[in-house]
């Protein structure tokens, strides 16, 4: 359910702005959207995991408020990193 550091680092790779960049919130939204997709795969085959989907209900939550961040702070950016991460709205 977890990612593996080599995804993580990859992940951040990708997302960064600059170097060495692990905290911006298109990093963050990264890494918890691969999480997000980890934890969707585990209820197709645990339907009944309902501690697990309170921790996915936690992590969406914390996406949207970080993508509400980007999308007060620039229009454009949030825009361009919905778009890479194929999420919609």
């Amino acid at each position: 359910m977890s990612i593996t550091a080599e995804r993580k680092q990859a992940l951040i790779k990708e997302y960064s702005t600059k170097a060495n960049d692990t905290g911006s919130p298109e990093v963050q939204v990264a890494i918890l959207t691969e999480r997000i997709s980890n934890l969707t795969e585990h209820f197709k085959t645990h339907a009944k995991d309902n501690h697990s989907r309170r921790g996915l209900l936690k992590l969406v939550s914390q996406r949207r408020q970080l993508l509400d961040y980007v999308k007060v702070r620039d229009e454009p950016r949030y825009k361009t990193l919905i778009e890479r991460l194929g999420i919609r709205r």
